[in-house]
């Protein structure tokens, strides 16, 4: 009777619980049982696990009943990730490989039919799960995966190609030939962008996309068709500073949940635009096991919803707590998972149901009760959580055509980087981040004329407690973008009026 165990590790949302993996050989009618609540691709592991082992030139005790357990039993285990493990644990227990070799390291890897090892899903998450637990574990992964997971610093991560590499690093004694050490690729510079001059005139969208990105703060952008609203879009990642170290593996551990993390954009802002007919689970995550959404996989970036209004109504409703608590919470009957939701909302849409409203040539034919209901698609409390409700009219050609070149991508960017700076300075965290009392502490210094203001408006406008927080943090990041200490009745009117689109008052 032999018995051999190899540690591994699962995946529960960004969380890496340990998984035991135990390899039990007995006599008896041969046979391959795998239990501990494995899902259909988990047990065609052994289907996987037999092939590469024999194709590698290793036995496998066909004439013996093996017995594998992935403890602990009530976690669901997904994915190919302990092909390896289990390989390896067969030939630890048939006396193969030296078990010694492997105390202190977890191992995960999908096989091929030929020994190869697989990239698995999650691999950043799962090393950044290792640290924040700081456990002394290394990892064995295949080399691509190991290369996604040596961006953490302070692990042990080694890499693998074939099966065959790790047996050699598990003989006994001297024959044991040591894994390399995996080391990240460099992290490459952006390439350039969509330019901001290539948008002809639109001033007071611009001037709103500079505050957006300056404060983090959401924007809808109001508009016809083919006035601007997409391109101003595309454009705000070239406003924003690259994300530091944290904020980029936070961001790229959630991609790689997915499988949709590229080393080569490691520290690039996301920019996520799902189209108008996806689900509320394809924006907020779902599935079994849970997969993080749109919102998630947007996390530290940009989420763009065009079409703002052709969204399915519980799927844009949805996106409230996740505005204003930055995470998510997917609950099943026998799973909760949590994942990071902080993302930049970027929307647009049109102002009624053909498009044209306000249109100079009156092509617009669309009744107001028609518009009111176009327009009612979107709940109040979900524009409350807007910062910035801006305009975006059509332009006449002859305006166009003799529109300006405006200010480049690098020197808006310049601005937005300089109000950053400050507002970490000031508060450690930008403006759309502050909590009422934070906030509050920042604007101390405020003249008697600023309250009165804001007073006065939002007895007019019928303004939530939300709305004049909100109001409030986008004047505090006008102040920034000026270089003033204090706020001035200006910053507050420019705030004011760039919140009256739609809504109570627009």
């Amino acid at each position: 009777m032999q018995l051999a165990t190899i540690h591994s590790r699962a995946l529960d949302g960004l969380q890496a619980p340990d998984v035991t993996v135990e390899v039990h050989l007995a006599n008896g009618l041969p046979a391959f049982t795998l239990v501990g609540l494995a899902d259909t691709e988990v047990k065609e592991a052994r289907e996987r696990v037999r092939a590469a082992l024999l194709t590698s030139g290793l036995s496998f005790p066909s004439n013996q009943r093996v017995t594998v357990n992935l403890a602990p039993a009530d976690l669901p285990k997904e994915g190919g990730r302990f092909d390896l493990p289990i390989a390896l644990g067969v030939l630890a227990a048939s006396g193969q490989i030296d078990p010694a070799a492997l105390q202190g390291w977890a191992c995960a890897g999908e096989l091929s039919l030929a020994g190869e090892l697989r990239p698995v899903r999650g691999a950043l998450a799962l090393a950044l799960a290792l640290r924040r637990e700081g456990s002394a574990q290394g990892l064995i992964l295949p080399r691509r995966s190991a290369e996604e997971a040596a961006r953490v610093p302070g692990l042990r991560v080694c890499a693998a190609d074939h099966l065959l590499d790790v047996v050699r690093a598990c003989l006994p004694g001297d024959a044991a030939q040591a894994l390399p050490r995996a080391l990240a690729p460099e992290r490459a510079a952006a390439g350039p962008g969509p330019e901001l001059r290539d948008v002809k005139g639109q001033t007071a969208a611009k001037r709103a996309l500079e505050i957006a990105a300056a404060g983090g703060h959401s924007l809808l952008l109001v508009g016809p068709p083919g006035s601007g609203k997409s391109m101003l879009a595309q454009r705000l990642p070239g406003l924003l500073p690259p994300l530091d170290e944290s904020a980029a593996l936070e961001s790229a551990a959630v991609l790689s949940l997915a499988g949709l993390f590229v080393p080569e954009r490691f520290g690039e802002r996301v920019l996520r635009a799902p189209h108008h007919g996806a689900s509320a689970a394809a924006l907020v995550g779902g599935g079994a096991p849970p997969r993080p959404g749109e919102i998630s996989l947007a996390h530290e970036g940009l989420l763009f919803l065009d079409e703002l209004p052709e969204f399915p109504r519980p799927a844009l409703e949805a996106l409230r707590e996740p505005l204003e608590t930055g995470q998510i919470a997917i609950a099943r009957a026998l799973r909760r998972v949590q994942f990071p939701a902080r993302f930049q909302l970027i929307a647009a849409m049109n102002p009624c149901p053909c498009g044209l409203a306000g249109d100079r040539r009156g092509l617009c034919h669309c009744t107001p009760e028609a518009v009111a209901r176009y327009q009612g698609r979107l709940s109040g409390p979900l524009l409350d959580r807007l910062d910035l409700q801006v305009e975006v009219p059509a332009l006449p050609p002859e305006t166009l055509l003799a529109a300006p070149a405006g200010e480049s991508s690098a020197q808006v960017a310049e601005r937005v980087a300089a109000a950053q700076a400050r507002q970490k300075a000031r508060q450690g965290l930008l403006n759309s981040r502050l909590e009422a009392a934070a906030l509050e502490s920042a604007c101390a210094s405020r003249p008697a004329a600023v309250d009165a203001l804001l007073k006065q408006a939002g007895s007019r406008l019928g303004w939530s407690a939300r709305s004049h927080h909100r109001v409030l943090r986008v004047a505090l990041t006008i102040a920034d973008l000026a270089g003033r200490e204090a706020l001035q009745p200006g910053d507050v009117a420019e705030a004011i009026q760039l919140r009256r689109v739609l809504g109570p008052g627009g």
